[in-house]
């Protein structure tokens, strides 16, 4: 999935870091250090060295109980910041709730408006239609000075993705592209520590949206939930799980020890799963029931694979046979996992949970009590006698792209091929939601 921003486009398969710059003397972490233009600009340049591929420039703490700023006040902090970065050729993201501000940041050469407030002032939405900077859709209720009172949620996880999708909707009905839009669920903002992380566990949720996902949880008052350790080691532990389960861009304090924390994350793999052979059934509805159990199982069996986490899974979906049309109908469904495990030898363990579950390979394109299929394996390209990545003929089965686009939607599959691109008439085994 890319992100446009100006100049710059971001490929966010590869988790893309954003270092943070705060010039203000009051920010929760590191209040004051970057007051000073000058050491502002080093430390942001010692960042990109570090790894970082965008500076994000705030003039405005917004800590909880914070004291706003106005916007000449907050320009005056941050003008020769950005100026000085964007003419070094630094992708720079304005950390802005302030129209005034993110329109002289844009003159001044910036590429994003990092808005806490998602785009709510109609006068912020303007700004965003007229230019082609990337823009961060965070998720925040009321201001920081009143949003520690403003937690009720009856589901935080449901509703801050809803909130999402409907800011991201109204943008892009202004003419807004959706390749510029990045939405933020706002850890910490109006949210309790406990709230805070149950959001980061199913960052996975937000990343349905179909939106580059940013996460950032760096220094935040809920990692306090995992003890005392060092906040910048535990910042880098949360930023790896969260890219693993789907967020694309980290905005951090400590970009080098982010930066160690992701050069482990495991490739991202999806797997098609069907089957139309029940192992027990009287009728045709114990015979789907039966099926979803039998797909149920493999994905149980898949819990047990080494170096291996479970990241999400679609709806099933009930379809009709392909390339071989007398015989039942399937019930399909797509897995996405964190994998260490190289595409052959995983290959050849899915093989050992197909075979435990009593499948059989004497007819081609025939029944099967489950199949289990590599659809994509991310940086693996390959085609031989034993597998072919990404799989040779996804793009044309529709019982692989609809549950394929529930959990990924607007993939980009390794071999470069966007999967909201496929062309719905070569499509083969059509499907309808179970």
């Amino acid at each position: 999935m890319f992100w446009k921003c100006g100049n710059f486009k971001f490929d966010t398969r590869i988790p893309v870091i954003m270092g943070i710059i705060n010039a203000t003397p009051d920010s929760f972490s590191d209040g004051g250090k970057n007051e000073e233009a000058s050491v502002a600009i080093e430390n942001a340049k010692l960042l990109v060295s570090q790894g970082a591929q965008i500076i994000d420039v705030g003039g405005e703490s917004t800590r909880p109980g914070s004291t706003e700023v106005t916007p000449a006040e907050e320009w005056q902090r941050i003008s020769e910041i950005v100026s000085c970065l964007c003419a070094e050729g630094i992708c720079v993201s304005v950390d802005t709730r302030h129209p005034e501000t993110a329109k002289k940041a844009i003159e001044a050469g910036a590429s994003i408006i990092n808005d806490v407030s998602g785009f709510t002032d109609p006068k912020m939405v303007e700004i965003a239609k007229n230019c082609d900077c990337g823009l961060v859709v965070m998720h925040m209720r009321g201001t920081p000075q009143t949003m520690t009172e403003l937690t009720d949620y009856k589901n935080v996880v449901d509703e801050v993705r809803a909130w999402l999708k409907n800011q991201t909707s109204m943008l892009e009905s202004h003419g807004i592209e959706a390749q510029r839009i990045c939405v933020d669920p706002g850890l910490g903002f109006a949210k309790t520590p406990e709230q805070t992380k149950e959001l980061m566990q199913n960052i996975h949720e937000i990343r349905h949206l179909g939106y580059p996902v940013m996460a950032a949880p760096s220094r935040k008052r809920y990692l306090s939930l995992f003890g005392d350790g060092d906040k910048d080691d535990i910042t880098a532990l949360e930023c790896l799980r969260a890219c693993e389960r789907g967020a694309g861009v980290v905005r951090v304090h400590n970009v080098e020890k982010v930066a160690q924390a992701l050069a482990k994350l495991r490739p991202l793999v999806v797997l098609g799963l069907g089957a139309n052979v029940a192992i027990y059934a009287q009728n045709e509805s114990e015979r789907i029931e039966c099926l979803t159990s039998q797909i149920n199982m493999a994905v149980t069996e898949m819990l047990n694979l080494p170096d291996t986490e479970l990241i999400d899974i679609s709806p099933f979906y009930e379809s009709e046979p392909a390339y071989k049309e007398d015989q039942a109908t399937f019930v399909n469904c797509v897995v996405v996992l964190r994998c260490g495990i190289p595409p052959l030898e995983l290959l050849e363990y899915l093989h050992l949970i197909e075979n435990s579950l009593g499948r059989k390979r004497d007819v081609e394109n025939g029944p099967r009590t489950i199949d289990i299929d590599i659809e994509d394996y991310q940086m693996y390209v390959c085609e031989s006698e034993e597998l072919t990545l990404p799989h040779l003929n996804l793009c044309e089965r529709d019982f692989v792209v609809k549950p394929f686009e529930d959990v990924l939607p607007n993939h980009v599959l390794a071999d470069g091929t966007a999967v909201d691109r496929i062309d719905e008439i070569a499509r083969v085994g059509m499907s309808h939601r179970i």
